[in-house]
């Protein structure tokens, strides 16, 4: 049965990854095509419509296995968080670990999350070549709170960004990046992280 579930999820995946919804935004798009009574959690009909609509048509059985594997807490529906958690690639130590130390290094108040004030320390210049920032459109505060928002839960876009939130991030930036050599100095790269 684990097995079972594990391949059934592992199938879902890789069919989001094969429609481009391989990160938190692209697994929210699926989440919310799926939720039709908007309800913000799934229940068994809802997942197998939405599988139908990706082309995904499972046997009741098959279903029911995917379904009760993603559902953790038991209670007949599926939130957000448990299908991020189902759906998100696994990575491994080296990429969590080099996403760990770019959170660490834009948590400059070390208060285990990422809001408009800690970009201000690292994102000030580039925010200020935005085109909306240069055209007058957004303020500083409001280009800074759009990067967040790329990167915050679309289940729960509260202008932070938990550590888990940016794992999730970079899980699907992870999922389009086979080498590990390569996610990682692109990462050291972009957060002005020393090589090593």
């Amino acid at each position: 049965m684990a097995d079972t579930s594990a391949i059934l999820t592992q199938i879902l995946r890789e069919q989001c990854l094969r429609h481009g919804l391989g990160g938190i935004r692209g697994l929210g798009v699926v989440f919310r095509t799926m939720d039709l009574d908007c309800s913000r959690s799934l229940v068994l009909d809802e997942l197998r419509i939405g599988l139908d609509k990706f082309g995904l048509r499972m046997a009741d059985n098959y279903l029911k296995t995917l379904f009760d594997s993603i559902d953790k807490d038991k209670n007949g529906k599926i939130d957000f968080l448990e299908f991020m958690k189902a759906l998100r690639s696994p990575m491994n130590n080296k990429r969590i670990a080099v996403i760990s130390e770019a959170f660490d290094k834009l948590d400059t108040n070390n208060d285990g999350v990422l809001d408009v004030d800690d970009l201000k320390v690292f994102y000030t210049a580039n925010a200020k070549n935005h085109p909306k920032y240069l055209s007058g459109e957004w303020t500083l505060d409001q280009t800074l709170r759009s990067f967040l928002d790329s990167i915050d839960s679309p289940d729960d876009p509260d202008g932070v960004v938990t550590r888990e939130e940016f794992l999730d991030y970079y899980a699907g930036v992870s999922a389009t990046i086979d080498d590990d050599s390569y996610f990682v100095m692109m990462m050291r790269s972009c957060y002005g992280l020393p090589q090593r």
